[in-house]
C-alpha cells in the first residue's frame, strides 16, 4: 500500500507571512491539529498547536484580550512554524511513512513531489490502514494459527481453505521464537468448524477464532 492511497489530498494550508491569529482561527474552525505552511505550491513548514502555544501569552499574563490579539496579529506564522519539514513521496510505501514518523517522533508528514505539496499523511491514517490490512471490519472469520516456520507452510494452509471454498481475504504472519510463527487469516467463511478440524489434522494449531457478522 502506498502513501498516495491513504494521504489527505488538497489539505488546508497557510502562508508563512500570514498572522498567527489567522492560523489559529483556521485550525479552530476546521478542527485541525496541524497545518502545512506553503510559499506558492512549495511546502516550507508545518504549524502545530504546540508551535502556537509556544508563541502565545501564558494564562497568567496580565495583558488584556485586546493586547493579546494585537500581539498575535503581529506574530507571523513563520515565527512559530517548524521549518525542518519531514517530507515523504506519494509513491513511498506506507511502512516507509510509518518509519519516518517513528524515527522523528512526529504525527504528520508532508507529502510532496519534489517540494510541491500534494497532501499530508497522519498517524491516524496509518492506524486506519493497519486495521484495513487486517480486515478487522470485514464480515467473516478471523483465525489465528500457530504454525511451524518452514517454506510452504502458508501455501499448505491456503490449500486447506481452498478445499472448503473459503476465500482468504487478509493474511498476516508474525514470526515468533523456536521456529514457530503466528499466522492470522481473515476469511469470508462464517462457519469454520471443518476448516479448524482440518488445520489441526495437518498439525496447524488454531489458537483463536472470532466471527464478524452483520
Amino acid at each position: 500500500m502506498y502513501v498516495k492511497n491513504r494521504m489527505t489530498v488538497n489539505p488546508y494550508t497557510i502562508t508563512a507571512d500570514a498572522p498567527i491569529n489567522e492560523a489559529i482561527e483556521l485550525m479552530r474552525e476546521k478542527g485541525l491539529k496541524r497545518i502545512p505552511v506553503v510559499a506558492g505550491e512549495r511546502v516550507v513548514g508545518m504549524l502545530t498547536n504546540t508551535d502556537i502555544y509556544k508563541v502565545s501569552p501564558t494564562k497568567t499574563t496580565t495583558l488584556s484580550i485586546f493586547e493579546i490579539n494585537y500581539l498575535l496579529s503581529k506574530t507571523k506564522v513563520s515565527d512559530a512554524m517548524s521549518k525542518d519539514v519531514i517530507k515523504v513521496s506519494p509513491d513511498a510505501l506506507l511502512e516507509e511513512a510509518a518509519l519516518l514518523m517513528r524515527e522523528n517522533r512526529i504525527g504528520t508528514l508532508a507529502v510532496a513531489t519534489e517540494d510541491k505539496l500534494v497532501g499530508i499523511i497522519t498517524e491516524s491514517d496509518i492506524f486506519d490502514a493497519f486495521i484495513d490490512l487486517l480486515g478487522f471490519r470485514d464480515q467473516g472469520s478471523r483465525i489465528a494459527i500457530d504454525a511451524e516456520d518452514v517454506p510452504g507452510a502458508i501455501a499448505n494452509i491456503g490449500e486447506i481453505f481452498k478445499t472448503y471454498n473459503a476465500n482468504i481475504t487478509h493474511i498476516v504472519a508474525y514470526r515468533g521464537s523456536g521456529g514457530r510463527s503466528d499466522v492470522v487469516i481473515r476469511t469470508n467463511a462464517v462457519n469454520t468448524e471443518e476448516i479448524e478440524a482440518s488445520l489441526a489434522k495437518h498439525n496447524y494449531f488454531v489458537t483463536d477464532v472470532s466471527h464478524t457478522v452483520e
